[in-house]
């Protein structure tokens, strides 16, 4: 006769144990999830902006290859630098079908007119940047003044002009001095303060023939000569909400005391100073946010960053410009106060939840004195030797991003109309100038020049306070 079994079942054990069981498997899977996936990132451009992001890129835990096309000298040393074409589309997108990076990061303006942000996304190749029709408020003055006015964005008063005598018909409706920009980009040259108005039309003349600035000043807009102090303000968007980086302010005139000619920037510095908690909040809920919200209406949504160039008026912020990217030279020293990773506020911008995003900043300030070619920003000889670069970043606090060099047997060569960007940090403003400027002077070479008095304004609130 087979005997029968007899199973005592304790079902409150048996739960224990499958609870027990459930709960390691939710957190393996949890580990699994936390555990940070590995990043192949392209950066697009050669400059000391394009610098300073893969620098910045490269202290990510998660950068496990990084890209530069082209690069320039220094880039090479954080990441690898590979040969593109930054004028042609079918070059990006051939490059990026060959290195399949996760992420791509569009440094300069003339990429995102081109398009290539458009081109990526359709290809569901991640990219960090606005399209095409959202980077005309950078490669048109006139859409983004056009754009202003709808909006109800706080500008200067202005008027588009295509020939002379519509520049003789609208400067009946300034006073002088008044401010004339060619329409299209012109890599920060395009701008001119005319005192006079026969400044003022010769200015249109030379950007209306086409001399002086080509398909860029085929359109000019004469505006308002605002008059107070300018602000570099930047935020970061996901298409819907933003999140303001620090402040900075640039240097854009070549010689000290802003002297001379326009250039690409010839020094920046950011401080907690800049913009108290209240003025963020406004020119956040005033400028930033009706911008991309107004995009978005237009049917253009607002990626990446957005760079508000603003006058501080006595009638209040003006916005002056835009830029669809980071600024140059403001990025060196905005990244240098940045202690988030930057890769993740760029993936929260392109997953479209930037306010999730971890952004976090050091309060000490941060100063750039650009070093710059013999004749910048007019013409210049390149190939020149430069040497203490090393010297200059054993100095505490400093790095030396690179704009316009190459390297060649060991050593580094000019390549460009600015050279360097000698970026420093320091305890507070004085600090960090002190810094900047004894790291220029351990590097030479010849022909060079730069300000010597970047921050200057800053030092100046100091003092007064």
């Amino acid at each position: 006769m087979a005997k029968r079994l007899h199973c005592k079942f304790d079902i409150g054990h048996t739960a224990h144990l499958l609870f027990s069981f459930a709960s390691r498997i939710v957190l393996s899977n949890a580990r699994v999830a936390a555990k940070p996936c590995p990043m192949k990132v392209l950066v697009l451009g050669s400059g000391g902006r394009e610098h300073a992001i893969v620098w910045k890129l490269r202290q990510s835990p998660r950068v496990t290859k990084l890209y530069c096309a082209p690069g320039n000298g220094g880039i090479a040393a954080d990441a690898e630098c590979v040969a593109v074409d930054l004028k042609s589309l079918d070059s990006l997108v051939q490059l990026a079908n060959r290195l399949s990076p996760d992420v791509t990061v569009v440094g300069p303006e003339l990429p995102l007119t081109l398009g290539v942000v458009d081109e990526f996304q359709r290809r569901g190749w991640p990219v960090f940047g606005p399209t095409r029709a959202a980077a005309q408020l950078e490669s048109s003055k006139s859409f983004a003044k056009e754009f202003m006015q709808r909006h109800r964005i706080p500008t200067a008063k202005y008027s588009v002009c295509v020939n002379q005598e519509e520049v003789l018909e609208a400067l009946k409706l300034f006073h002088t001095p008044v401010v004339v920009k060619a329409d299209g980009l012109a890599a920060g040259k395009g701008v001119v303060i005319a005192q006079t108005k026969d400044d003022v039309q010769r200015a249109a003349e030379d950007m209306l023939s086409g001399k002086m600035l080509g398909e860029a000043g085929l359109r000019v807009v004469l505006e308002e000569c605002l008059e107070g102090e300018e602000l570099s303000f930047l935020v970061m968007s996901d298409g819907e909400r933003v999140v303001p980086l620090v402040a900075a302010q640039d240097h854009k005139r070549v010689f000290d005391n802003d002297q001379g000619p326009n250039t690409g920037g010839m020094g920046a510095y950011s401080t907690d100073q800049m913009v108290d908690a209240q003025m963020r909040d406004w020119l956040v809920t005033h400028i930033a946010r009706p911008v991309v919200a107004g995009m978005r209406a237009e049917g253009a949504e607002y990626k990446g960053i957005l760079y508000c160039g603003i006058m501080m008026t006595a009638r209040g912020p003006m916005v002056l410009e835009f830029n669809c990217r980071f600024g140059d030279p403001e990025t060196q020293p905005i990244i240098m106060r940045m202690e988030s990773d930057l890769l993740e506020g760029i993936e929260a911008s392109i997953e479209g939840r930037v306010s999730e995003g971890d952004f976090r900043w050091t309060h000490d300030p941060a100063v750039c004195v650009v070093m710059a070619s013999g004749g910048y920003p007019g013409g210049f000889e390149a190939g020149k030797l430069i040497s203490g670069i090393d010297e200059a970043e054993r100095i505490y606090g400093v790095k030396v991003f690179h704009a316009g060099t190459n390297r060649r047997d060991g050593a580094y060569y000019t390549s460009g109309g600015r050279v360097l960007g000698v970026t420093a940090r320091g305890k507070d403003l004085p600090d960090a100038v002190e810094r900047a400027y004894d790291a220029v002077m351990k590097i030479r070479f010849d022909g060079m020049h730069y300000r010597k008095d970047i921050a200057a304004r800053g030092l100046k609130h100091l003092r007064a306070g």
